[in-house]
């Protein structure tokens, strides 16, 4: 099981758990604390009931009396209430009227005049001076139907004279029982729904950051460069910084132990071509000879110096796993300025440049140094294989998403050979007119560029003759 639904159902289980036994209790004490707020309205009622009631029963006319009138007035009345969403059409109370023995004198169903209710819970205790009350079937044996019974005293003065028993069927209020019930079930509901959704959202941005760690370290082990993660103030943003400066510090050390590797390697062709011209300088020699091994140091010299500027700019920009600076650059404009950063050596071989922009509104997104440099570097490589008096093309086009600049020239091309190495660290091929080879790091530097920006680079022979590189950028 993946940890974000391990999240998701651990929230929700601790959630949904507490959420569901919060409404059981509510719904389990909703049937109870309804009947007690009767209870106590039942109670109000039935004591100002009892003093209504008290001057009939002390002058023997509870049968017939005002008190009598009065109630079945009341309980003929139309009430048209609606409480709650639910109507009320009529009074639902019961009364009954017990003598100091407990034998009722009243009913007003008139079905248990003259019965001894002395037995009875409300009765035996309102009559010894207590609060009497009893809940019982309505009928004998149905226990599904019950009535609440609630007494209050009938004094005159000081002197217990009776008892005034004020019932209602508890079925009168169940309808609003069950509402809360139902309405307290659809909440709670609603709450567990809120709740699984909310965990569902906490979920997902903590497994968001997670996966992005993952995703980022999984990169890092492939060996792959990307950029760090963004910016997070909680655990997961100190854990992804602890991981990018781990990282960099293992790049870092291996980095400098492979270009010292490289480099060491590069450096000993020409240190053993200066240390054998220099030990033979240290003898008699003609003149001539004498100057063929000095341009041979000088010559080996300017190579290690090469070596080692563009081993530095190749490496700026391999330690980059993202642009440094982004900006618009318009790619006409780019085309020009990195024609005249050659023109010396173009003047210098008898070469001519033909610059050919097909849009000149395309735009590229990116460092307009490090793209100005790597066209630059396309060109020196075209300048290097070309035959004097040769033209070298230098053009853009826009290509479905992509612009497209391209380097022609009317060299030998790229050998079968040669052709999935030409982008190798340090890997080069003779120069046509003096048979030396460069150092062997411009076109990695181009790789590099267009990886950064997106893009790619490519070397390929023309059928005509000649070779083409290609730095394809995406398009703003």
């Amino acid at each position: 099981m993946r940890l974000g639904l391990r999240l998701f159902l651990g929230f929700f289980l601790i959630v949904g758990l507490a959420a569901f036994f919060v409404m059981r209790v509510f719904v389990n004490e909703v049937k109870p604390g309804v009947r007690q707020a009767m209870e106590s309205t039942l109670v109000d009622a039935a004591n100002v009931l009892a003093v209504m009631a008290a001057d009939d029963l002390k002058s023997g006319h509870i049968a017939d009396g005002q008190f009598v009138r009065d109630l079945a007035l009341a309980q003929r009345r139309e009430l048209n209430a609606t409480v709650w969403q639910f109507p009320k059409r009529s009074i639902d109370y019961r009364i009954s009227i017990t003598d100091a023995r407990g034998i009722v004198v009243y009913d007003s169903t008139g079905r248990d005049v003259g019965r001894d209710n002395s037995r009875w819970n409300d009765v035996y205790r309102t009559l010894r001076g207590e609060y009497g009350a009893r809940s019982s079937p309505a009928t004998p044996g149905d226990e599904e139907h019950t009535v609440m019974h609630v007494a209050a005293p009938i004094r005159d003065g000081d002197e217990l004279i009776g008892v005034l028993t004020l019932s209602q069927p508890n079925e009168t209020f169940e309808p609003f029982i069950a509402a809360s019930q139902r309405n307290i079930m659809r909440r709670g509901g609603w709450l567990i729904g809120l709740s699984a959704l909310i965990g569902l959202l906490m979920t997902w941005w903590l497994m968001r950051g997670i996966n992005r760690l993952n995703r980022y370290a999984q990169a890092v082990s492939a060996g792959e460069r990307v950029p760090p993660l963004p910016s997070r103030r909680d655990e997961i943003g100190d854990l992804g910084r602890a991981v990018e400066t781990m990282r960099r510090k293992l790049e870092g050390k291996a980095y400098v132990e492979q270009y010292v590797q490289s480099l060491t390697h590069e450096m000993k062709s020409p240190l053993a071509a200066i240390r054998g011209a220099a030990e033979l300088l240290q003898e008699s020699l003609p003149e001539e000879d004498r100057k063929r091994f000095a341009h041979n140091i000088r010559t080996q010299e300017q190579r290690l110096t090469e070596t080692i500027d563009k081993l530095l700019a190749l490496a700026e920009v391999e330690q980059h796993g993202w642009l440094q600076k982004l900006e618009p650059v318009n790619v006409a404009s780019l085309l020009t300025e990195s024609g005249e950063d050659v023109s010396a050596k173009l003047a210098a071989s008898g070469l001519v440049l033909s610059v050919d922009v097909h849009d000149q509104q395309a735009t590229v997104q990116g460092d307009p140094y490090l793209l100005r440099q790597a066209v630059s570097n396309l060109l020196d490589n075209a300048i290097a294989f070309s035959p004097s008096g040769g033209t070298i093309s230098l053009s853009s086009s826009t290509v479905d998403r992509y612009i497209e600049i391209r380097v022609a020239d009317q060299g030998p091309g790229v050998p079968d050979y040669a052709r999935d190495r030409v982008f190798e660290r340090f890997y080069s091929l003779a120069r046509p007119s003096t048979g030396l080879r460069s150092s062997g790091l411009g076109l990695p530097f181009v790789r590099e560029v267009a990886r950064l920006h997106g893009g790619e680079a490519e070397l390929a022979s023309l059928e005509a003759g000649g070779a083409l590189a290609t730095l394809r950028l995406p398009k703003v």
